[in-house]
């Protein structure tokens, strides 16, 4: 039997190699992988990869698209559309931004409804650990969530508090007996106030960079680690901006720590001097570090020291980001469109980035069928012109406020086409295509844990 589709002539990108092959889809699943022009196999519709890169559509473990609720800051709709833009298939969304929170199974059931009726990838979705939802933590795993996550330091969000010390361990201990991973925000709540305190009457990227030190990283993942073990909880730390918190991470699990670290595309591009210059599109936290810290991060990462790598792709209203002062504005980076270029731009790889953003965060959360390019996975891929170059226009940004500090940014590599599940959902020629309800519009909610 022919199959639905194949994918001809393309540079097959996996974790182990990067090889010419010929991939055949059938019911949105590949079902071989052959080399090219090898007989056996033929297909009722031909894509034409023609010598780019086949890569895994990428999975973005770490987003803020604030449905239900926060629509206007950004939704699944424009930010769904703009991942797969940027090459991506599936993405987990982030609990704090969408009102409610998800913090229970009533909240998870708004979101899980708001996500069907407008992503057009794939999604699932992470729980909160806060100090006032303890005892909602078994009926979220019960609905499927990917696990919990929690803030060491206040989040922004007022309904979103953070964990103070007995909130994260007794949080750990029962996410431990439900056999799911703890993703924390590792900034010391402590360190992070005083020093704000101190630069209060400093308005400027420096001064926040100042106020949110390495140490105050360092101290929050240390206790996050102490709590690991004590606990024996899987722990996953998001954004780490540093090495050394990287090595703190690292050693961990080498003495047998279910730990990991993630970190993001910005922090391996720009540095605390590209903060004062492009102001507070470039307001994160942590913040950015210096270029001696950031070169150190990519060796991190190519050394495969950090685990998985996710966009923490967090916009605002214009009115929240785009101002004058750098202290008021929301701290998020808008980059779900830009990871796969800006880690080709610093240098990483192909087959890391089907590491880091493909098979390691599909293992890590469990997300069958997902993350490779192999027999009976999803059939979720991108290809890429690996050939390119070109300044980012914020013309081209999909999401909805297209306020990124890549703007202005030469960065390698083109997106030429991303399919999830064997179905086109990007098409560089023809942008993102109209969708029929039920075809796209209901994608796999929480994929099954494997």
């Amino acid at each position: 039997m022919a199959a639905d589709i194949a994918i001809r002539g393309g540079i097959v990108v996996t974790p182990e190699a990067v090889a010419p092959a010929d991939i055949y889809v059938q019911y949105g699943r590949v079902v071989a992988v052959q080399s090219v022009g090898a007989s056996g196999l033929g297909a009722n519709r031909e894509l034409r990869a023609d010598g780019h890169h086949v890569f895994p559509g990428l999975i973005d473990s770490h987003v803020h698209f604030n449905d239900p609720g926060r629509d206007h800051w950004e939704g699944a709709a424009t930010g769904s559309r703009a991942l797969a833009a940027g090459g991506g298939s599936c993405f987990v969304d982030m609990p704090l931004n969408s009102s409610p929170p998800t913090l229970d199974a009533d909240a998870f059931g708004r979101k899980q409804a708001a996500l069907e009726a407008n992503s057009i990838t794939d999604f699932a979705l992470w729980g909160g650990l806060t100090p006032v939802n303890l005892d909602q933590m078994e009926e979220l795993a019960a609905c499927g969530v990917v696990g919990f996550k929690a803030f060491m330091c206040p989040s922004g969000i007022d309904d979103f508090p953070y964990a103070d010390d007995i909130t994260l361990l007794r949080g750990m201990e029962r996410a431990a007996a439900l056999k799911l991973p703890v993703a924390l925000h590792a900034e010391s709540a402590g360190i992070v106030a005083a020093l704000a305190a101190e630069h209060q009457d400093l308005d400027s990227a420096a001064a926040f960079c100042a106020s949110r030190p390495i140490v105050a990283e360092l101290e929050a993942i240390s206790r996050a680690l102490l709590y690991a073990r004590e606990t024996g909880c899987s722990v996953h730390i998001v954004h780490v901006s540093n090495p050394r918190g990287v090595e703190l991470i690292a050693d961990a699990r080498s003495s047998g720590l279910d730990v990991s670290a993630e970190t993001c595309p910005h922090y391996l591009t720009f540095t605390t001097d590209d903060a004062q210059r492009i102001g507070p599109r470039a307001k994160c936290a942590p913040p950015l570090r210096d270029d001696w810290i950031r070169r150190g991060l990519i060796c991190k990462l190519v050394d495969g020291s950090i685990m998985t790598v996710g966009s923490d792709h967090s916009p605002a209203p214009p009115d929240m980001k785009d101002t004058e002062s750098f202290a008021a504005a929301w701290g998020g980076i808008s980059g779900v469109q830009t990871s796969l270029r800006a880690l080709l731009s610093v240098g990483l790889q192909p087959s890391r980035i089907a590491a880091v953003m493909g098979a390691a965060p599909a293992e890590r959360l469990g997300l069958a069928a997902k993350g490779r390019i192999a027999p009976g996975f999803d059939a979720d891929l991108c290809i890429v012109d690996m050939d390119a170059q070109a300044v980012v226009q914020r013309d081209e940004l999909v999401d909805k406020h297209r306020q990124s500090p890549y703007v202005g940014r030469t960065l390698r590599g083109r997106v030429l086409c991303t399919l999830r599940r064997g179905t086109v959902i990007y098409d560089v020629a023809s942008g993102i295509p109209t969708v029929e309800p039920g075809i796209l519009q209901r994608p796999n909610t929480w994929l099954d844990r494997s």
